[in-house]
């Protein structure tokens, strides 16, 4: 039965063979919310008519479009792999771990050329319960925000810049992955420093020690600048395929009570630690839980202010930047599920 209302909502998105040319949307996801919009850009005139001072609507045109907004959604335990490709522009594939049930996906940082997704929002309108497609195609990750807050649900945002939106194609069929659940911050665990190795393409820390003050919230953040606005002639007034055009960055930020060892002192020092963020939920089969792990080898602490607000406890708040260490990715995104495939 519909509602007319946001509950019958429905997000799906497709990868595309040829960037910017629009597939069938075929990954469905829960979602919170979604501000994906066409930004057309008006042509106004300028000329000067004796008898009229208003701009005359016969030369308002339409020269350029694109799209741009935001999806923010509960990170599942299943179904995720296709985001964290294209945020990272990673070449991952999923791989069955010994003879279970369980499959292991390495996302680390890749090549955004020739990556783009279909991303089709239903969108219900109230008066007639119809739920409207909207259909964006050449979509690539600009950005993204992974956050893991005490008493919540961890959410991944993915902002989108994307080519093209086109309201005429169909509803796709939303098919919601069997047996999905979500991560919970009660299932979190950070850990900084220990010895970071690389073999067979995957990333692994050994040693490294459990971070003991109280983290109350946990945010990694990776940007990609791309050069957004490639239009040109016989385009038709679409872009071109966005090109990464300045140095990408991976940062993040940590809310805790203040401890001067274990954060304060390695930011005064200008230490370069490891940072581990675990997530784990149920055993898939033979002790594979499933997971989400973000590895960043080689983590700078560029903030951390402990200041006296009251009689309550002493908080700080601690920002911190990814580089590379040349020998090992900048960041490491693994993914333990069920799903066969991306």
């Amino acid at each position: 039965m519909t509602t007319g209302s946001g509950l019958d909502a429905q997000l799906m998105v497709g990868e595309e063979v040829t960037w910017g040319t629009a597939v069938t949307p075929n990954k469905t996801f829960e979602f919170n919310d979604e501000s994906l919009k066409l930004d057309p850009t008006f042509l106004e005139p300028t000329g000067l008519r004796v008898g009229t001072k208003y701009k005359r609507a016969s030369r308002v045109s339409i020269s350029r479009q694109s799209v741009s907004g935001d999806v923010t959604l509960e990170h599942a335990t299943k179904g995720m792999g296709v985001l964290w490709k294209h945020c990272l522009a990673s070449s991952a594939s999923a791989t069955q771990i010994d003879t279970t049930t369980a499959y292991e996906q390495i996302h680390v940082p890749g090549d955004f050329r020739g990556k783009g997704l279909t991303v089709q929002v239903g969108r219900p309108e109230p008066s007639t319960g119809t739920v409207r497609p909207f259909t964006y195609a050449g979509c690539k990750v600009g950005s993204w925000e992974l956050s893991v807050s005490d008493n919540a649900i961890p959410t991944l945002k993915v902002t989108f810049d994307g080519r093209s939106e086109a309201t005429a194609t169909a509803l796709a069929a939303a098919s919601y992955p069997s047996g999905s659940k979500v991560f919970s911050f009660a299932n979190a665990t950070l850990t900084l420093g220990g010895t970071v190795a690389t073999a067979t393409g995957k990333t692994s820390v050994s040693g490294g020690v459990a971070v003991a003050t109280v983290v109350t919230e946990v945010s990694v953040s990776g940007a990609a600048p791309m050069a957004t606005d490639r239009f040109g002639i016989g385009n038709a007034g679409l872009k071109s395929e966005q090109l990464e055009n300045d140095t990408p960055t991976v940062t993040g930020s940590l809310t805790a009570e203040f401890n001067k060892t274990e954060l304060y002192d390695h930011f005064t020092a200008n230490d370069t630690l490891p940072l581990v963020l675990t997530l784990t939920g149920d055993d898939i089969e033979g002790g594979n839980l499933e997971t989400l792990e973000v590895i960043l080898p080689a983590v700078k602490l560029k903030a951390a202010a402990p200041n006296v607000g009251g009689p309550d406890i002493v908080s700080m708040s601690t920002d911190f930047e990814a580089y590379s260490d040349e020998t090992n990715p900048v960041i490491q995104v693994r993914i333990v599920s069920s799903d066969t495939t991306l």
